[in-house]
């Protein structure tokens, strides 16, 4: 497994990307827009024959013709940790993260991704616990590791620090937060839900639909995780990293399950329809506040790019709930000031 430890400047991808590599150079995911990929196989394959970890640096800010990257655009450093996995260990790093992704929660998962002089904890890795207990880990001060942990989370993006353990041996210790699968729960059965269905199937998002059974596509039951009557709405769990979009076009119904939705309070909201759709079911509701002051809400849905078809109201759509979701305000990139990322 290569994955990105450390990003220094620019880079398409950040911390916490990783390229899965097979021994026979077979490989998902990546760590880069496809320019560092090569090599990371090739390293990669020689993590697998030498059994061992190691971190490579790609530099790609020096005008050096001879650094992989260079004239591509990328302008910024890489930290990449090659670690191979072995399988009969039930802790290897691929079952940790199936456990990360089983909890469906946020996570913070500690790893070693530089020892000075005890090599043999370089790729090191612990899943923190949500009660911050169990904090045993490569010999650090566990007051320490709860500190940064707490700190993490309360960011919610990664971290590096350098440090010592109780034996003295200096670290660098990444602190990554890593998110749950990113929920939708899209609420109507006309043709349209197909759109959107299928975008988030892309994006790795889990889906759960909630309709009129005979009147959904056959091909929709296989990409969602489950498909609910309307009258099941209230089966599907919901937290702090779940969108719902109502797309029922039917105002009674959307009326009758946005005042549920709404006590929930998902992380985003997205209804179909007019603002003067929205200020109508506001007063026939008897909602006091002003819906537009909702953070989560939005209605009209989508980030104004024009949309007309069905395929592109649901990237729209997508769009707007990354934003929302990432706390960006979906504007164009050529107008934001500073980094496109987030400095780590």
């Amino acid at each position: 497994m290569a994955s990105v430890v450390n990003v220094e400047e620019s880079s398409y991808r950040r911390i916490g990307a990783r390229m899965l590599v097979n021994s026979n150079g077979k490989w998902i995911g990546g760590i880069s827009g496809g320019c560092l990929e090569g090599d990371a196989l090739r390293r990669s394959r020689l993590a697998i024959y030498k059994n061992e970890p190691s971190t490579v640096i790609y530099d790609t800010m020096e005008d050096d013709n001879h650094q992989i990257g260079i004239g591509l655009g990328c302008n910024g450093k890489l930290e990449v940790l090659f670690t191979p996995i072995d399988h009969s260990d039930k802790n290897n790093p691929i079952e940790k993260l199936r456990a990360i992704t089983l909890k469906n929660e946020p996570c913070i998962l500690l790893k070693v991704i530089d020892a000075t002089s005890d090599t043999s904890l370089l790729g090191a890795s612990k899943i923190a616990q949500p009660d911050l207990e169990n904090l045993d880990f490569c010999d650090i001060d566990k007051n320490t590791l709860r500190s940064l942990v707490k700190e993490t989370r309360l960011q919610r993006r990664p971290q590096i620090v350098n440090l010592k353990n109780n034996n003295e041996e200096q670290l660098k210790l990444l602190v990554e937060f890593i998110r749950p699968e990113t929920k939708i729960i899209i609420i109507g059965d006309n043709y349209d839900v197909n759109a959107l269905v299928d975008i988030a199937t892309n994006l790795g998002w889990d889906i759960h639909l909630v309709g009129k059974l005979n009147k959904l596509s056959k091909s929709t039951f296989s990409k969602t995780k489950k498909v609910y009557d309307y009258n099941d709405y209230n089966q599907i769990p919901i937290d702090n990293y779940t969108a719902v979009v109502l797309m029922s076009h039917d105002y009674n119904l959307d009326k009758k399950i946005l005042l549920k939705v709404l006590a929930q309070n998902p992380a985003y909201i997205g209804m179909l329809g007019p603002k003067k759709r929205k200020e109508k079911m506001k007063i026939e509701l008897g909602i006091k506040e002003d819906l537009t002051s909702v953070s989560h809400f939005y209605s009209p849905i989508g980030l104004d790019i024009g949309a007309e078809s069905p395929e592109e109201i649901a990237l729209a759509i997508a769009a707007e709930i990354v934003a929302c979701l990432r706390n960006r305000s979906g504007g164009f990139l050529k107008d934001r000031s500073g980094t496109i990322h987030e400095r780590n």
